[in-house]
């Protein structure tokens, strides 16, 4: 029997962290960071975790405000909204909710965000910065994936590590801090031939493809690291890509949904916002 990974534990420190940076800034006068959100249609994920950074930033002392938006909406009028933002110097971090409905150009429209104020890291300069190894502000749920990982007291270096999903959000920059992490990294997705195989292979699982339930326990490798990153609403509850219940008898640790990945993503968020407000207010 494996161990569940206790995301509220972890998330402590770190939020403990966020109000000491916070009270500093008041104690000297300054006003608490501001987050703005864009939200486009009804996915279920994304209004589960719009929610999530509403709640958090209420307890941690953030302002936050959540624009949500039909889908009929221009998408001219989204690229404006965040130029008014990208403007608004009592603005610190602006986030776009993705998905996007199919209809709109999510690359586009990503683009319009100030690199300065792109606390999920998704513009191409933040992108682009981060994968040279420079500074820059990483994906949130990326660096989420690597605390979660840590904090279960896994040695990464050396390990074979696989990635299911290749998204920029996730996949994609997971995978990259595995390899500076000194992981030997595969990243699959739904091309991947044999997936059950190469995931059996590793020490270290990553499920990232938005497919509930996907990930049976006839995927994990005895005693590995595994780790949800799926948040897809089924009958009104949010349920992650691995099959919790078959993989815990398994893995050597499993983080669980709700309660694992979304915790950590929404923390490192906040976390990430509060570099943009030191950057624009001290």
């Amino acid at each position: 029997m494996g161990i569940k990974v206790n995301g509220k534990t972890i998330v402590e420190n770190y939020r403990n962290e966020i109000k000491s940076i916070i009270c500093e800034g008041v104690r000297l006068g300054l006003r608490v960071p501001s987050i703005k959100t864009i939200l486009v249609g009804e996915d279920g994920g994304s209004l589960s975790y719009v929610k999530s950074q509403n709640n958090l930033c209420d307890k941690l002392g953030v302002s936050y405000s959540c624009i949500h938006l039909g889908i009929d909406i221009d998408e001219k009028d989204i690229m404006d909204l965040i130029e008014k933002f990208n403007d608004d110097n009592s603005v610190d971090g602006i986030i776009l909710q993705l998905p996007l409905p199919k209809k709109f150009n999510e690359k586009e429209i990503t683009s319009k965000i100030s690199y300065k104020k792109d606390i999920d890291g998704l513009t191409d300069k933040n992108m682009g910065r981060f994968y040279k190894g420079d500074k820059s502000f990483i994906p949130c749920t990326a660096l989420g994936v690597i605390e979660m990982i840590k904090n279960t007291g896994c040695i990464i270096k050396g390990k074979h590590a696989v990635v299911i999903g290749r998204s920029n959000i996730v996949g994609r920059p997971a995978a990259q801090l595995l390899l500076n992490e000194d992981a030997t990294v595969t990243i699959c997705h739904s091309k991947t031939i044999n997936l059950k195989e190469i995931c059996r292979a590793a020490d270290i699982l990553v499920a990232a493809i938005g497919r509930p339930s996907f990930v049976t326990s006839d995927f994990i490798k005895e005693g590995a690291v595994v780790i949800d990153v799926g948040t897809t609403m089924v009958n009104g509850k949010i349920t992650g890509d691995v099959c919790f219940d078959e993989v815990i008898d398994v893995a050597g640790y499993v983080t669980p949904v709700p309660g694992g990945t979304g915790l950590m993503t929404t923390t490192m968020l906040i976390k990430n916002a509060c570099v943009a407000w030191r950057n624009n207010v001290y």
